[in-house]
């Protein structure tokens, strides 16, 4: 029987990491620049990358993490230095230059991993899957996550509706506050990693 309780708990634990309103600016910081339908599939492929990312972990992850002796707080502290990098391209305004990031597919990375399939989502999943009850436990913690990536698509998709409103002048400004928000969540995950490798020591 499908659990209400569970499907909630998950739905919004992942809503808070994954943050919809907070990925908009990152999202068009990201994508400024490019056709309006190209746009349109980044939103979508981001959130397949993100779904798919999180499906496997949540079906395999402590097996793959365990097999390649990974440990949580490493994952975290990779992922912060990956986003690190990121952040100061925008920062630096390195994501406008034409060439070199125009024909990278940022819906892969850094939007799909690990920007919305990040360490805490991965986790957050696996101890789900690991903790569900029964065959309705585990269809309310799959709801849960395809329901969460609907909404990550939606948010992503219709963001563009933003590019229309604020021009070339705003996306810059966008990119530039994207950059330090980012540069903000990367420190704070890496952070959350260490703290934990020295609490686990």
């Amino acid at each position: 029987m499908f659990d209400l309780a569970v499907f909630g708990s998950l739905f919004l634990t992942l809503f808070v990491i994954m943050d919809p309103p907070g990925i908009t600016p990152i999202f068009l910081a990201l994508t400024s620049g490019r056709p309006v339908k190209v746009q349109r599939r980044m939103a979508g492929q981001a959130a397949l990358v993100a779904f798919g990312v999180i499906a496997v972990f949540g079906v395999c992850g402590q097996q793959i993490l365990d097999y390649l002796h990974v440990s949580v707080p490493a994952l975290m502290i990779s992922g912060g230095l990956l986003l690190l990098l990121i952040a100061l391209d925008l920062l630096t305004g390195k994501n406008d230059e034409p060439t070199q990031t125009k024909d990278v597919n940022v819906a892969l990375v850094p939007l799909g991993m690990p920007l919305l399939a990040g360490p805490g989502a991965i986790v957050s999943v696996i101890l789900a899957v690991q903790h569900a009850d029964g065959l309705g436990g585990q269809v309310s913690v799959w709801t849960a996550i395809a329901a969460m990536h609907v909404v990550l698509w939606l948010t992503m998709r219709y963001s563009l509706l933003i590019i229309r409103l604020i021009k070339d002048g705003g996306v810059v400004l966008v990119t530039r506050l994207a950059g330090m928000m980012l540069s903000a969540l990367a420190v704070q995950q890496i952070i959350n990693g260490v703290t934990q490798v020295v609490n686990g020591g």
